[in-house]
């Protein structure tokens, strides 16, 4: 049987394709949102569904063809046609693209969309503030969880208020409203929940090298510890931050670490837990001069600090007051198959690590010492200093 998957774009049958129009007339029924069937609710068929098991069900109880799918937006643009191909591979499938909410959306603004960065925020959990830091033009899907004036309201409380924001609710139809701002001046509006934003940020957080190791000169310091630029590189390295990777950074100091984690997962989190108050006002100033607004500093001392923070995906423990092993387990406790690194500068620490990671059941449990020697100039000569060797103790839970 030939089934059609065809994008009927924002929902407005005058939006719709030559081809997209001519396969809906050429169907026997219809099936897709209950939004999507309405222009054509008395004509054909119809079976309001979503979900594509469902959907499959329904098409397995035709007997004669053409069916068609109605998908929103574009097949190939977050499109439920991704979860609906694999389903369908005993039918004769002819997918129809449509217009995506992005093109329409920046025809709208009369601008371009090449050089738009976007992500979908509908019905998931996403660090869309992330992205937004990170590039200079995002657009954004919102929806349920994510609104388009939530995002306003976080990006103001991360420093991000001037951010340059469009919104657009109902596109294409009668109704469609699109208002223009900063992310201060939009943050008390409200839109409807299926909303599009574009985000336009001037200066956006990046890089300036591909790997980490910022220079200790780049932070502030006072009278905490911090973790040196060459041990720095390599606790990033052990950690393997992936892009939307949610942190925490316990015993966090100056925050350097924090930073440098936040500026390799953009559009994730980094909580540095530090219980010194001198440590978390220097982990703010340090955050914002390098533009990691992605740094949450957490007041309070490990383990009972982290009972309130989100599962992490990473884990960096630079200082633990001698609870080691409870805030290894704690973290298990909310992400079994977290990665974690601890360093340690006394025997006694690795010691403690070592059966921890032993006890909770870690796996690919690797031991390194680092052992960095710099040089000062002293007349004409270059003397060599010692720093102080330390162990970084790496390795990934396992999974219940």
């Amino acid at each position: 049987m030939k089934v059609y998957l065809i994008g009927v774009g924002m929902g407005n049958p005058d939006t719709l394709t030559g081809e997209a129009r001519r396969a809906i007339e050429e169907s026997r029924v219809l099936l897709g949102a209950p939004r999507l069937l309405e222009p054509w609710s008395g004509e054909k068929p119809a079976h309001p569904l979503i979900r594509p098991r469902e959907i499959l069900a329904a098409l397995e109880g035709e007997s004669d063809g053409p069916a068609a799918v109605l998908l929103s937006g574009d097949t190939g643009f977050y499109s439920g046609a991704k979860a609906l191909w694999p389903l369908l591979e005993g039918y004769e499938v002819h997918t129809i693209p449509g217009i995506s909410s992005l093109a329409y959306f920046c025809a709208r603004l009369n601008t371009t969309w090449q050089d738009v960065h976007w992500v979908s925020a509908h019905g998931r959990t996403h660090n869309a503030v992330g992205e937004i830091q990170s590039h200079r033009r995002t657009f954004v899907l919102t929806g349920g969880e994510t609104r388009a004036q939530d995002l306003c309201a976080q990006l103001c409380s991360r420093g991000l208020g001037d951010v340059r924001i469009w919104v657009g609710e109902r596109l294409s139809y009668p109704e469609e409203r699109i208002c223009a701002g900063t992310a201060q001046s939009l943050a008390g509006e409200e839109f409807a929940d299926l909303a599009v934003l574009l985000a336009e940020h001037p200066h956006p957080v990046e890089r300036s090298a591909t790997a980490p190791g910022l220079p200790d000169s780049a932070f502030q310091r006072g009278k905490v510890p911090m973790t040196k630029e060459e041990v720095r590189a390599l606790v990033v390295s052990k950690l393997r931050p992936e892009r939307e990777s949610v942190i925490w950074d316990v015993g966090a100091g100056t925050g350097s670490v924090s930073v440098e984690c936040a500026l390799a997962a953009p559009a994730g989190v980094v909580y540095a837990v530090e219980r010194r108050s001198e440590g978390l006002e220097l982990i703010a100033q340090n955050a914002a001069a390098l533009g990691a607004s992605n740094v949450i500093p957490v007041s309070g001392t490990a383990p009972e600090a982290l009972a309130e923070l989100p599962p992490p995906d990473r884990v960096f423990v630079g200082g633990s007051g001698g609870a080691l092993r409870a805030i290894l387990a704690a973290a298990l406790d909310k992400r079994p198959g977290l990665r974690a690194v601890v360093s340690a500068v006394t025997l006694e620490t690795l010691q403690e690590a070592v059966s921890a990671f032993e006890e909770l059941h870690f796996q690919d449990v690797d031991l390194v010492q680092v052992a960095v020697t710099r040089t000062r100039k002293a007349g004409s000569y270059h003397m060599m200093e010692a720093q102080n060797p330390v162990w970084l103790i790496s390795g990934t839970g396992g999974a219940e």
